[in-house]
């Protein structure tokens, strides 16, 4: 083992750690070995793998606890699936916007209205559409599909959006 005054820097090999403190033969410095600290490199891995799977741990509990308080508070979603066009009788194109009310929950919920919103470039509302879905009750993990002609010509929608008629906007 190696050990350095703390003084003067003067450099010792020992063949073992010193019981007491140890006096430098050039300065009469006196101090303390500290005995080297052996890390076991399996027992080391085995620790930091602990810890990873532990962050893991708590990383899924973290999301599962937070996916399942969405659903308690949005049990009740509308989605998207699809938006094509179709011209009507007076040769205006107009967007057909397909898609899904989903029950998340495990119990049986009413189905709210669905409203379609249309936004020009620049983030506007251009029309707000609600519709009643065909289905009105739906158990829970189940889904209604719904498919919707918009009032609105296609010029100028940029975005189109769904939510339910009954949450917070």
């Amino acid at each position: 083992m190696k050990t350095v005054c703390d003084f003067c820097k003067t450099e010792y090999s020992l063949d073992a750690v010193p019981v007491g403190p140890v006096k430098c033969a050039v300065c009469g410095n006196t101090w303390v070995v500290q005995r080297e600290s052996k890390r076991n490199p399996i027992l080391v891995f085995i620790a930091a793998l602990c810890a990873l799977l532990a962050a893991i741990v708590f990383a899924v509990a973290v999301l599962y606890q937070n996916q399942v308080k969405e659903i308690q508070e949005k049990p009740i979603i509308a989605e998207i699936s699809g938006i094509d066009t179709s011209t009507d009788d007076n040769g205006i194109v107009r967007f057909v916007v397909s898609g899904r009310v989903v029950n998340r929950s495990e119990q049986i919920y009413g189905v709210p209205g669905v409203v379609i919103i249309s936004y020009d470039a620049n983030g506007r509302v251009i029309d707000r559409q609600r519709f009643m879905p065909s289905a009105t009750l739906l158990e829970g993990g189940h889904d209604a599909a719904f498919k919707h002609v918009l009032a609105v010509p296609t010029d100028n929608v940029d975005k189109i959006a769904v939510e339910l008629d009954s949450q917070e906007k």
